[in-house]
């Protein structure tokens, strides 16, 4: 969604490595107009960030920088203010998120546990 969120005129975060993650992100070169909406049209736009490699980078900017709309990381903005009050404690997702992937990828699995449960 960094490319998307560049398009409406907002800036980089000083920082933050957004310039490197966003330089992969698959909305990179998506129009800001089909990532930026509400209701059912979320799910294709958080279709977009399935298969994306810096998922877990976008989502924690978003929640870091209280992103308050379009989907970042595969959520929503409900979906991340739900997942904010439920974790009003945490001072930095970007750490949260980086050490649950680290722990995940540690752990043997059978690759069918998203890495959201392990911080949901």
């Amino acid at each position: 969604m960094w490319r998307a969120e560049q398009g409406r005129g907002r800036g980089r975060v000083a920082g933050h490595d957004q310039e490197t993650w966003s330089a992969r992100a698959l909305c990179r070169t998506a129009d800001p107009d089909e990532l930026f909406v509400d209701g059912a049209a979320q799910n294709q736009a958080k279709a977009l960030c399935t298969g994306c490699p810096v998922r877990t980078e976008c989502l924690a900017h978003a929640l870091d920088q209280r992103i308050d709309h379009g989907v970042w990381g595969g959520m929503t903005d409900r979906e991340r203010r739900a997942l904010l009050r439920r974790r009003p404690t945490v001072t930095s997702w970007r750490r949260l998120l980086n050490a649950a992937r680290m722990e995940y990828e540690r752990q043997p699995h059978d690759g069918n546990r998203p890495l959201r449960q392990a911080v949901s």
